[in-house]
C-alpha cells in the first residue's frame, strides 16, 4: 500500500508546503520592504506555522467535505475503513466515526504523556544529585518547560479521547452531533504539537506558565509555543461545543438528565470549563505573541502595560483548566466504583450536581495562584475563602465514593484497584491544598517543591490513575479481549507506592526549602540535613527513582495492552456485568454502535436491588 494514501501522511507534506510557502512569502515581503536581511526567524516562522497548519489541515483532509459543500457537491457520511484499504488505516486519516476518533485522541495523548514523561526522566536524572552534571541552566529550562506543556497536551487530548469514545455510547447515540467538526476538532492538534515539538529547537526557558517579561525577551522558541496553545485551545472549544451538543440533544427516550450516565455530568460540566474559559489563555497567548512581533506593549510597564495583568489571564483559565483536567477523571471513578462494589452510586444526584459545582467555584479562586505577585491584599481574603470553597463539592464525591463501598461487595480486578488508588492519591492532593489555600502558610510555599508535590498529586489521582482505571475497564470493550490481569496488578503495585514517594518526596523537599524550575540546589540547601529523611540530595535521589519505576510500569502497561489484543483472552459483551448501555451491545463494538434506538428503563446504577432491571431496545436483563 502507498504511504501517500494515508492522510497523516499526506497532511504532513501538506504542513511542509504551508510553512515553507509562508516563509517564503514573509522573506519576500521583507525584502520588498527594505530589510536589511529577508530572512528574520520569529515573523518567518509565525507566518508559517501557521499556514503550515492550514496545510496540514488540507493534506490531511479535514476541510474536504467542507469546501465541497461551498461548491454545491453531495458529501454522503462514509462508514467502515476506507474502500480498498486495510481496515488499520481509518486511524491515520479523517474518519468521522466517533470511537475512530477517540482512539485517535486517546493514543496520541498516550504518546504526549510518554513524550513528557521523558523530558521529566531527563531532568529528573540531572537533579538526583547536586551540581551540574550534564545539562546546562538553559538547556534544564527548556527541557522543565517542554515537560510541563507536553504532559498538559497529553491531558487535554487524552480527556478528549474518554469523551469522545464513551459519552456517545453511553447515551445509545450512533455519533456524535457534529462528525465533521469532530474530526476537524482532532486532527486540528497534530499541528499543534509539530509546534510545541519544534519549538525546543530555538528553545525556551520561562517555565509552562511563560510569564512576561522574560517570555517577550526569549528566543523565537516562545512563538512556537504560542501558536501550539492558541491551536490545541482551538480545538478544546471546538471539542467542547460538540460534547454539549450531543448531551443535550442526543440522549434516548427516558434517559433524563437525572439518569444520565455520572461519566457524561462530569463531561459536560467540563466541556463547559472549556467552552467558557479556553478563550483566556488565547486571548493571553495572542497578546504576548503580538508584543513580540509587533512591539505592542500589553505586558511592558515602560509602555503602560502591566505584566501582572497576563497573569490574571493566565490563571483566569490555568486554574478551571485544572478542573477541566479532573472532572473527568473523578466521574471515571464514579462510574466505575458501583459496578465493582455491586452497590448503587450513593447520592447520585448531589454527585452530579457536585461536578457543576466544582465548575462553577472553579472561576473565582483563580487568584490563589497569585498571593505573592502584589495585587490588592484584600483580594487575598476573597481568593483564599473561594478556594476554600472547593472543598465543599469535592467533598461530596469522596462522601460519595465511601458510601457506595461501604457494605458493598466489593471485587478487586485491576480497574477497581486504579480507581482505589486515585481516590487515595487524590486525597492526598486535596489534604496538601489547603495549605496552599490559605494566604499565611501558602506564601513561605509559593514556587516551592511542596507545590509540586500537591500539583502531581491531584494531577496524578484525578486524571492520570483514572485514565489508566479507563482503559483497563473498556479495554475488553474496545478490542474484544480481556487483559492480562497479573500484570496489570503489577503495574497497580509498582505504579502506586512509587507515585506516594515521588509526591511526598516533592512535599518533603519544599518545606525544606528547594524551589521549583532551577538546574541545582544551592549549597546550603543540598547540606541542609533533616534528622529523620536526611539530606535533601537523598530525597531527590528518591524522586528521580521513583519516576523511573512510574515509567516501567506505564511500559508494562503498554506491552500487556499490545500483546492482549492479540493473545488475550475472548471478553464476551459484558465482563463486568454493567448496567451502561454500552456494556449490553458486542463486543468489540460494530460499525453502526447500536442496531435500532434504544429506550432506558430503570437508574443506572441500581445494582444488587431486588427488582432492577436495564431496558434496551425492549429487550430486559436482570441483575444480580
Amino acid at each position: 500500500m502507498s504511504l501517500m494514501k494515508l492522510g497523516l501522511v499526506r497532511g504532513l507534506i501538506g504542513e511542509v508546503v504551508g510553512a515553507l510557502a509562508g516563509v517564503f512569502v514573509v522573506m519576500l515581503i521583507r525584502a520588498a520592504t527594505g530589510y536589511e536581511s529577508a530572512y528574520s526567524a520569529e515573523p518567518c516562522w509565525v507566518i508559517g506555522l501557521l499556514s503550515g497548519s492550514i496545510g496540514f489541515l488540507i493534506g490531511v483532509g479535514a476541510l474536504t467535505d467542507w469546501s465541497k459543500w461551498w461548491v454545491g457537491q453531495e458529501t454522503p457520511m462514509h462508514h467502515g475503513p476506507p474502500v480498498g484499504q486495510p481496515a488499520w488505516t481509518r486511524y491515520f486519516g479523517v474518519d468521522y466515526n466517533h470511537k475512530v476518533i477517540g482512539i485517535q485522541y486517546g493514543v496520541t495523548g498516550f504518546i504526549m504523556l510518554m513524550i513528557g514523561g521523558g523530558f521529566a526522566l531527563l531532568f529528573r536524572t540531572e537533579l538526583a544529585r547536586s551540581g551540574l552534571q550534564f545539562l546546562q541552566p538553559a538547556t534544564y529550562n527548556t527541557v522543565m518547560s517542554m515537560h510541563g506543556w507536553a504532559a498538559l497536551f497529553s491531558i487535554l487530548i487524552g480527556v478528549g479521547g474518554m469523551a469522545n469514545y464513551i459519552v456517545p455510547l453511553m447515551l445509545g447515540a450512533e455519533d456524535m452531533a457534529f462528525p465533521r467538526l469532530n474530526a476537524f476538532a482532532y486532527w486540528i492538534n497534530v499541528p499543534a504539537i509539530i509546534s510545541l515539538l519544534a519549538s525546543t529547537y530555538y528553545g525556551w526557558d520561562g517555565g509552562w506558565t511563560v510569564y512576561p517579561p522574560l517570555s517577550l525577551r526569549g528566543g523565537a522558541g516562545y512563538q512556537f509555543v504560542f501558536i501550539a496553545i492558541f491551536l490545541l485551545g482551538f480545538s478544546s472549544i471546538l471539542g467542547s461545543l460538540n460534547i454539549i451538543a450531543t448531551i443535550i440533544r442526543m440522549r434516548p427516550p427516558g434517559m433524563s438528565l437525572f439518569r444520565m450516565p455520572i461519566f457524561c455530568w462530569a463531561v459536560m460540566a467540563t466541556s463547559f470549563l472549556q467552552l467558557t474559559a479556553t478563550q483566556f489563555i488565547a486571548q493571553a497567548f495572542l497578546m504576548l505573541s503580538v508584543s513580540r512581533a509587533l512591539g505592542m506593549g500589553f505586558f511592558d510597564p515602560a509602555k503602560g502595560g502591566d505584566p501582572i495583568l497576563f497573569q490574571h489571564l493566565f490563571w483566569f483559565y490555568s486554574h478551571p483548566a485544572v478542573y477541566v483536567f479532573v472532572l473527568p477523571g473523578l466521574g471515571i471513578i464514579s462510574e466505575i466504583l458501583p459496578v465493582f462494589c455491586r452497590k448503587p452510586l450513593f447520592g447520585y444526584r448531589w454527585v452530579a450536581l457536585s461536578s457543576v459545582g466544582i465548575a462553577l467555584v472553579g472561576f473565582i479562586v483563580w487568584g490563589h495562584h497569585m498571593f505573592t505577585s502584589g495585587y490588592a491584599p484584600y483580594l487575598r481574603v476573597w481568593f483564599m475563602i473561594s478556594t476554600l470553597l472547593v472543598a465543599v463539592p469535592t467533598g461530596v464525591k469522596f462522601f460519595s465514593w465511601l458510601g457506595t463501598m461501604w457494605g458493598g461487595k466489593l471485587t478487586f480486578p485491576t480497574p477497581m484497584l486504579f480507581v482505589l488508588g486515585a481516590i487515595s492519591v487524590f486525597l492526598l492532593g486535596g489534604l496538601s491544598g489547603p495549605v496552599l489555600a490559605t494566604v499565611a502558610s501558602d506564601q513561605p510555599l509559593q514556587d516551592s517543591y511542596f507545590v509540586l508535590g500537591h500539583f502531581h498529586a491531584t494531577i496524578f489521582g484525578g486524571f492520570v490513575f483514572p485514565f489508566f482505571a479507563a482503559i483497563y475497564y473498556w479495554y475488553p470493550k474496545i478490542t474484544g479481549r480481556m487483559y492480562n490481569e497479573t500484570m496489570g496488578k503489577i503495574h497497580f503495585w509498582i505504579m502506586t507506592p512509587a507515585f506516594w514517594v515521588m509526591s511526598l518526596g516533592q512535599m518533603t523537599a519544599g518545606t525544606m526549602g528547594m524551589r521549583r524550575r532551577i538546574a541545582d540546589y544551592e549549597q546550603g540547601l543540598a547540606g541542609f540535613v533533616n534528622p529523620h529523611l536526611g539530606t535533601i540530595e537523598v530525597i531527590h535521589m528518591a524522586i528521580t527513582l521513583s519516576a523511573f519505576v512510574i515509567a516501567f510500569g506505564i511500559l508494562l502497561m503498554i506491552y500487556n495492552l499490545f500483546h492482549s489484543a492479540e493473545m488475550g483472552k475472548v471478553a464476551g459483551s459484558n465482563p463486568w456485568r454493567s448496567r451502561s448501555p454500552e456494556w449490553q451491545i458486542p463486543s468489540p463494538i460494530p460499525e453502526h454502535s447500536y442496531a435500532r434506538p434504544i429506550t432506558v428503563v430503570g437508574e443506572p446504577y441500581d445494582y444488587g436491588l431486588p427488582g432492577s432491571y436495564v431496558t434496551m431496545a425492549g429487550a430486559a436483563a436482570g441483575d444480580d
